[in-house]
């Protein structure tokens, strides 16, 4: 096009152009349905596929972009365990849309039938997260799921019907009066709202950012020498003793994935979060400028690096019961089980972290009254927020134990939905039967 034709057309669409007035605020609407899920991360993801699935009208809210949580954001993309001691003990909708991303990516799943030792990681399942994400959202839409995205609760009110729940978004404004509520944030957050009593430790657990490293040789770096200057650095002060779980031949193995502590790290508050996710950026950069700073590093580049810090405990809540470490490492069966769990007792702190494996035999079982706030109605839980003690939860917050307890909650929620009754109040030979009839494995009844 001639510069002239082009001033000429371009003055045209400006001529065209209209002023449009400021918008006012959002005009607040109002929705039912029949199940609210908030959080669509690991949990909260199957939870609402599990609602959608047995016909309950189905919600599910999350304040990002896309579904998953600590399998996609939090850059944990390789789901666990879904398999003890030679069977696999958790299937169902997680496990589903796992085996098709590993298989829609050209991947493979890990051999089961090989024991691990204590090197559980070799039975986590590689996968691309962002493909996990497309995958869920593609299952939730089937599954005739209203997703919303980019929105929190800002107030939760119990009514006649249930539950009240206002929204708030991008230019939204929303009132969603719902039957069940399920409460999948990881933080408890709709259980505060709702004015319920939550349990946090006085010492969390420390967050991880997850990046990966590349562009190096390692056979060819003196790595004697990179230790001392590692101490030297730690002493000086250029770097924290947390930004480098470990040794540093160790921590350049694995590329730095997942070899970092963000101690305090939280995500309970967008103040919090935003703190958490500077602290983990910083410690990246302080570790990457470290390493610059050695010839065997010039080509160094940074192959992955999430967008958040990753997080491993928060708030939990005060449940009809608590499992606690001793239930879960005894491998107790409660009498309303639910779903099965799998994974060492895997307390992280500043140093590090050392897992206490189970013994041999030990499947531990999630019952549904840990999903059940105290004194609740219409309101269940699901994922790392769930009722236990700090130890018993740091291995009932991975993600194959979310994902059970996330299809037990949308089962249950659902069942109450079209019964008009409340969660405790469903029995627990339908929600097995239920929850058996679309995949899962389920305690045997005791």
């Amino acid at each position: 096009m001639k510069r002239r034709t082009f001033l000429t057309t371009l003055g045209a669409a400006s001529a065209s152009s209209v002023i449009v007035a400021a918008e006012p605020p959002p005009t607040l609407r109002s929705v039912s349905t029949d199940v609210l899920v908030i959080g669509g991360g690991t949990a909260g993801t199957i939870a609402a596929i599990q609602a959608g699935r047995l016909g309950a009208r189905t919600i599910l809210v999350e304040s990002g972009s896309q579904l998953g949580g600590t399998t996609t954001t939090g850059g944990v993309d390789f789901p666990g365990l879904f398999h003890a001691w030679g069977k696999q003990v958790i299937a169902g909708i997680g496990w589903e849309l796992v085996v098709e991303a590993v298989k829609l990516n050209s991947g493979d799943l890990p051999d089961f039938t090989k024991p691990t030792g204590r090197q559980h990681w070799r039975h986590q399942v590689r996968l691309c997260g962002n493909l996990y994400a497309a995958l869920a959202e593609e299952a939730c839409v089937k599954a005739g799921v209203q997703l919303r995205y980019y929105e929190s609760p800002l107030s939760v009110t119990a009514v006649p019907e249930g539950w009240r729940v206002r929204l708030g978004g991008k230019g939204t404004s929303v009132d969603v009066v719902t039957k069940q509520l399920v409460d999948c944030t990881g933080n408890a957050s709709v259980v505060g709202l709702a004015g319920l009593e939550r349990l946090r430790e006085k010492t969390r657990q420390p967050g991880t950012l997850i990046y990966r490293l590349g562009g190096y040789d390692l056979p060819s770096i003196d790595m004697n020498a990179l230790q001392a200057k590692l101490v030297a650095a730690r002493k000086s002060g250029a770097l924290k003793p947390t930004d480098i779980n470990g040794s540093i031949a160790g921590f350049l193995g694995k590329g730095g994935e997942s070899g970092n502590h963000i101690p305090g790290a939280d995500s309970s508050t967008s103040e919090t979060h935003s703190a958490t996710n500077i602290l983990g950026r910083q410690s990246l950069l302080r570790v990457v400028r470290f390493l610059k700073e050695e010839p065997a590093f010039a080509l160094m580049n940074i192959e992955r690096l999430q967008t958040e810090t990753g997080i491993r405990e928060t708030f939990r809540i005060i449940g009809e019961t608590q499992i606690t470490h001793e239930d879960y490492t005894s491998g107790r069966v409660f009498a309303d089980a639910v779903a099965h769990s799998f994974y060492p007792i895997d307390l992280h702190y500043e140093g590090g972290v050392t897992p206490k494996h189970l013994t041999e035999g030990i499947v531990p079982t999630i019952p549904l009254r840990a999903l059940i706030p105290k004194a609740s109605k219409n309101l269940l839980v699901a994922g790392r927020c769930l009722s236990s003690d700090q130890l018993a939860n740091s291995a009932l917050r991975v993600q194959a134990s979310c994902m059970a307890m996330g299809q037990a909650a949308g089962a249950t929620a659902a069942l109450a939905a079209q019964t008009g009754t409340t969660p405790l109040q469903v029995p627990v030979a339908h929600i097995r039967r239920e929850l058996a009839r679309h995949g899962a494995i389920v305690p045997a009844a005791v």
